[in-house]
């Protein structure tokens, strides 16, 4: 049995399809609770190993905080319970919308995430009574590959059919243009850039797309600073700042900067000098022939220690993150780099901390965070930074219930608006209408 991973992408496709109108025509709501149940099972089974192999073969990130996150995907993403059915009714008859299934998705994975985004965009369209074909990304295709078959193989022993995650054994982009033009893809779920963004819109078919980030953080002077230090510490260090949501560059007022940062230093931080940060920098930071100056992909989820270390900065033992003390328009502040040397901004006042934070953001609509106790501050920043993602006095993994309330998701849709995806999100509405007083018994 393939259990999801095919020759080629035709067949990938072709299989999707046939699983997908089994799951919608044969099994219940009921019946995919429990497929999910069991698919959260297995993936917990085996999710130390996976995570361990997902680190040998991208290099990105740390073993530990992977499978943490793994765990939270498997474990967190919603299921049924937030697929809704809404009723309206009057004298003039009922109307029930109902959210249903899309039918085949085409997904695009992420080198940095690509056992949870199988994960977590497998449960919530399975939920959602979809199928999906991925186009795994090919430095991360033998993980992508032990999710799907994984997943998979759990939907079918609790039941279900076989093969509602697929993929092309082979991915690339010609497997990628196979899903864009195959019309049995109504929907397009994907990661990365704008350059893939724009791909998946020019198919004319609906997408939901989780683009760049460079979330910025401030803290203010109201602030409680110690504890701020000690959790961005962790925040921006978890994984090697892989995720998107990850704060970027922190704006600290002038007025607690330096307990600020002696207190990131107590946590764990190695403070780079004025002249180390420049040898970072130049390590980091490539020029392209256009003369943009762009991240060298070398050092994409690198632990601090091994950036450190061939910059030529001299390091000890091993530093989740590195940070240095620069101004608003370094690289490292403007750039999104998923890497975990972090930038501190002293900021004269509020007002600037804002305007300084909102730049750098640079219209991503991605995610933000304060740390501070003056709710008229945390309101107004909230408003003008406009980010699907905003927290107050905690990391941006609260949104995903990490110290504080919410839901696990691989997908941060911020250019299509959808913002944390979940099975609701893989749903269309669909309208049933008893007129002329039908079914209205008031």
């Amino acid at each position: 049995m393939e259990f999801g991973v095919f020759a080629t992408m035709a067949e990938a496709l072709d299989a999707a399809n046939k699983a997908q109108k089994d799951l919608v025509n044969n099994y219940s709501l009921e019946q995919r609770d429990q497929m999910i149940s069991n698919v959260r099972k297995e993936f917990e089974k085996i999710n130390d190993e996976l995570s361990n192999f997902e680190f040998e073969e991208t290099k990105f990130g740390r073993v530990e905080d992977k499978i943490d996150k793994n765990l939270g995907g498997i474990l967190n993403t919603p299921g049924t319970e937030v697929i809704k059915t809404r009723a309206f009714a009057t004298d003039k008859g009922l109307t029930i919308e109902y959210s249903a299934p899309y039918g085949v998705v085409g997904a695009v994975t992420p080198s940095t995430n690509p056992s949870l985004t199988v994960i977590g965009n497998g449960i919530s369209n399975l939920a959602a009574g979809n199928s999906v074909v991925f186009n795994a990304h090919p430095f991360a295709e033998k993980s992508s590959s032990i999710a799907v078959k994984t997943f998979n193989k759990a939907v079918v022993d609790a039941g279900g059919p076989n093969n509602l995650v697929t993929m092309s054994a082979n991915p690339s982009l010609a497997t990628l243009q196979e899903i864009l033009e195959s019309p049995y893809v109504k929907l397009l779920v994907g990661t990365g850039g704008p350059a893939m963004v724009k791909t998946l819109m020019a198919s004319g078919k609906k997408v939901i797309a989780a683009g760049a980030g460079n979330p910025p953080t401030i803290v203010d002077e109201t602030a409680d600073v110690e504890r701020a230090a000690n959790e961005l510490y962790l925040s921006t260090g978890y994984d090697n700042t892989l995720m998107c949501t990850t704060e970027k560059e922190i704006f600290v007022s002038n007025q607690v900067l330096d307990r600020f940062t002696n207190a990131f230093v107590e946590s764990g931080a190695r403070l780079l000098s004025e002249e180390e940060a420049n040898k970072v920098r130049d390590l980091i930071f490539v020029e392209l022939e256009s003369g943009e100056k762009v991240v060298n992909k070398d050092y994409i989820g690198r632990d601090a220690s091994k950036i450190l270390s061939d910059a030529g900065v001299d390091v000890e033992g091993d530093p989740r993150v590195a940070i240095f003390i620069t101004d608003k328009d370094d690289l490292f502040v403007q750039k999104e780099q998923l890497l975990p040397i972090i930038p501190i901004v002293p900021t004269p006042n509020f007002e600037s901390a804002m305007e300084w934070a909102i730049e750098a953001e640079n219209n991503n609509n991605h995610s933000a965070s304060i740390w501070s106790k003056d709710v008229y501050r945390v309101t107004e920043f909230g408003r003008r930074i406009n980010t699907s993602i905003y927290v107050q006095n905690g990391g941006t993994s609260a949104a995903f219930g990490v110290d504080g309330t919410g839901k696990d998701s691989p997908t941060i849709a911020t250019p299509t608006g959808e913002g944390i995806t979940d099975a609701s999100t893989f749903t269309r509405r669909r309208l049933f209408a008893m007129a002329n007083g039908g079914n209205y018994i008031l």
